[in-house]
């Protein structure tokens, strides 16, 4: 792969304009037209009209599995992009966000956008400042000169608002002739702590199973949304997937006597639009902050006067008894609502998130912030969904999808 550059300014080449449309994207359910261009949404607008909350608006329309598809022979493709990037401001600087270029589906090329607003959030009192900035470019050059299939992956981190397209060559959209996979989880599956946008765990999978993936990972916000689950049922997929269940803890949102009928409705949508899709219910990976001890979650005040992010379990074990989640409730419980319901529905299934990243994995790869996977453990988690959701007789496999 070529190393990562910063944008370039537009070059004489790229002369073909091409409108941005529907058909040229994939992982977004909305799109919505601002005065710069195009704003990919991954939640419907009656969806986001439901609930305001600024957690989840922002990470709805972070383009978390969102690329652009093409087929050309262009050599130089152009992007213009309006980011806005979001500053914490206490915390130590995150990393820039990437644009990954694929060609026949192998990473090619990575750029950053330059420009963009700055959105800075006060931590303390979670008030925002919104500082406006220009537009920026992204150019990928010396492409093959060949009829390829070219895809751009925007940042799976920033809220990325589409303008120009620009090639040296005619594009043309790209039918999918493959399996739609439609996935739910939490930050985890929106790609925090991963590298780039095509190397997120759920794009990594989707990539070793050949499917397209339409992820709605919401950082933070994974929390049984009766919106989300009318938002699954109505999408069109081959395979759905929903990950619960560390949200759930870290937000402190419910006991036990609200999780299992909220789960049971949350599949009930599901099977509502999908009645017979083969459909994986996956509980949490590994996180020993929130094992055994319930939420809410917080930063770690003592590690951010270090200047390191991690977080930390506010709950009393104790608390299990009046009906607290932790993660290993959770787990236990999805496993058994998910062995009843199987008996009268063969297409629902169950991955124990301990098998993607468990005890072993994290003496190996632990987690940086105590809470989110590093790129080596996205990677491992990716390989790990493949081999044991696609695998011949898994859950995924192509005869049973078909």
């Amino acid at each position: 792969m070529d190393h990562q550059h910063d944008a370039a300014k537009p070059g004489p080449q790229a002369r073909v304009t091409t409108p941005i449309t529907a058909d040229l994207l994939r992982g977004a359910l909305d799109l919505e037209r601002t005065e710069h261009g195009l704003l990919p949404h991954r939640l419907p607008a009656w969806a986001r009209a439901q609930y305001t909350d600024g957690q989840l608006a922002m990470a709805e329309s972070q383009p978390s599995g969102v690329r652009l598809v093409v087929r050309t022979r262009a050599t130089v493709v152009e992007l213009d992009v309006l980011a806005t990037k979001t500053v914490y401001q206490g915390l130590p600087p995150r990393p820039g966000s990437v644009y990954d270029l694929l060609i026949d589906g192998r990473l090619t090329d990575q750029a950053s956008a330059p420009g963009g607003n700055v959105v800075a959030v006060d931590v303390a009192t979670g008030s925002t400042e919104t500082q406006p900035g220009p537009v920026g470019t992204i150019r990928f050059a010396g492409l093959p000169d060949r009829a390829k299939e070219v895809e751009i992956w925007l940042p799976h981190n920033e809220l990325t608002q589409l303008v120009a397209l620009r090639t040296d060559a005619p594009v043309e959209p790209v039918p999918t002739g493959r399996r739609v996979w439609l996935h739910h989880g939490s930050s985890i599956s929106h790609g925090s702590n991963a590298a780039s946008p095509s190397t997120i765990w759920p794009a990594l999978a989707a990539a070793l199973g050949d499917v397209d993936l339409i992820n709605l990972g919401f950082s933070g916000s994974a929390l049984l949304d009766p919106f989300t689950a009318r938002t699954l049922r109505d999408t069109p997929a081959d395979l759905i997937s929903v990950k619960i269940g560390i949200n759930i803890v870290n937000a402190d949102l419910m006991r036990l006597r609200a999780f299992t009928p909220a789960v049971h409705g949350f599949l009930d949508t599901i099977r509502e639009g999908h009645p017979t899709t083969p459909l994986l219910v996956v509980s949490p990976i590994l996180c020993p902050i929130h094992e055994d001890t319930p939420g809410p979650g917080a930063f770690d005040v003592d590690a951010l006067q270090a200047g390191q992010v991690q977080f930390r379990a506010t709950g009393d074990p104790a608390e299990r008894a009046a009906g607290k989640l932790t993660l290993s409730v959770i787990r236990d419980e999805l496993a058994r609502i998910v062995k009843q319901r199987a008996a009268d529905d063969p297409n629902l299934h169950h991955l124990d998130g301990l098998e993607l990243y468990g005890e072993a994995d994290f003496a190996e790869l632990p987690l940086p912030d105590r809470l989110h996977p590093d790129a080596a453990a996205h990677h491992r988690i990716g390989e790990r969904f493949a081999e044991l959701a696609f695998r011949p007789g898994g859950p995924f496999t192509a005869e049973r999808a078909r």
